[in-house]
């Protein structure tokens, strides 16, 4: 276990990622971490990723990490929540870790645009930029939305709006109506 007191979470992030790594499980970070990748930089206690993996086999997950010392705790969506699944990963600092099991709307093929990011002597596989905005815009939320913006302006010329539009119509009308007034603004 590399984080040795409370406010250490990106530290079990990297003792999760590497159980995820073993089991072949693709994760992309997302949530806080991904917005200071993108931009913005803020508090949190926790940190997130999404994760390729079925809500049946988050039990098989949930017991290898709770053999390495971890607490785990598995979170069921109801069906109009558009995250099916949610494993909660702590130590015993209170550290957490928030693995989501897919979100509704996201584009299949997400994993293959993460990006890697040294951190601590790993690489840390992110939500691509354009895959981040879009959840933003579907997230809809002000902080999201600030989020989102931010992330356009440091892009520079390097966004792919095409790509952009795409994956964000994916999460539904709200979500492309979000971005397109962010874009304009």
């Amino acid at each position: 276990m590399r984080a040795k007191q409370a406010g250490q979470s990106p530290l079990l992030l990297l003792d999760v990622i590497s159980a995820l790594k073993k089991e072949g499980i693709e994760y992309a970070v997302i949530g806080a971490l991904a917005a200071a990748v993108y931009g913005t930089i803020r508090a949190s206690a926790d940190a997130d990723a999404l994760i390729s993996f079925s809500v049946g086999q988050l039990a098989k997950l949930a017991q290898i990490l709770k053999k390495k010392g971890f607490a785990t705790e598995l979170r069921r969506g109801d069906p109009d929540d558009p995250i099916p699944a949610m494993l909660i990963i702590s130590d015993q600092y209170d550290n957490r870790v928030d693995l989501l099991v897919g979100l509704r709307g996201l584009d299949p093929s997400v994993h293959s645009r993460t990006v890697a990011i040294p951190f601590r002597g790993e690489q840390v596989r992110f939500l691509g930029r354009e895959d981040f905005i879009a959840t933003k815009c579907f997230a809809g939320g002000p902080q999201d939305i600030e989020d989102a913006r931010v992330a356009i302006r440091t892009a520079g010329g390097s966004l792919d709006l095409d790509l952009l539009r795409r994956v964000t119509r994916r999460f539904g009308r709200g979500a492309a109506d979000v971005l397109e007034q962010v874009l304009d603004g």
